[in-house]
């Protein structure tokens, strides 16, 4: 579980996680404004969890940007803890908060994960 955690360091700013462990599954709970499960890709591969999103920005017509920090598109790739596997793998979105709940059990290959909107 070091490698999630270290590699949740390193998520951008804009970006807050949370991991939590039972004995059955690990949940993952990340702050993603403004992406929907329309907007949003999460799969297991390769021992990885890859998550795409992207969110909109609507600007008024008579408004322009003069300083732009909050980034269009989220791709990150996090290793998953060992024993932990994208089979069963649940994940909802809701005003932009993600949770993934994953078993544990040997990893798995490849699979994509179902994003709902709760």
């Amino acid at each position: 579980m070091s490698a999630l955690r270290e590699a949740l360091r390193d998520l951008p700013d804009a970006v807050f996680a949370d991991v939590l462990e039972s004995e059955e599954a690990y949940l993952l709970v990340l702050d993603l404004p403004g992406v929907t499960a329309e907007t949003l890709d999460v799969s297991v591969e390769g021992g990885r969890l890859v998550i795409e999103g992207q969110r909109s920005k609507d600007v008024p017509q008579e408004f322009r940007f003069v300083r732009e920090d909050r980034s269009v598109f989220l791709d990150v790739e996090l290793p998953l803890p060992p024993d932990a596997t994208g089979q069963g793998a649940e994940g909802a979105v809701d005003r932009g908060v993600l949770e993934l709940t994953l078993p544990k059990a040997t990893a798995a290959p490849s699979t994509t994960i179902p994003i709902d909107e709760a």
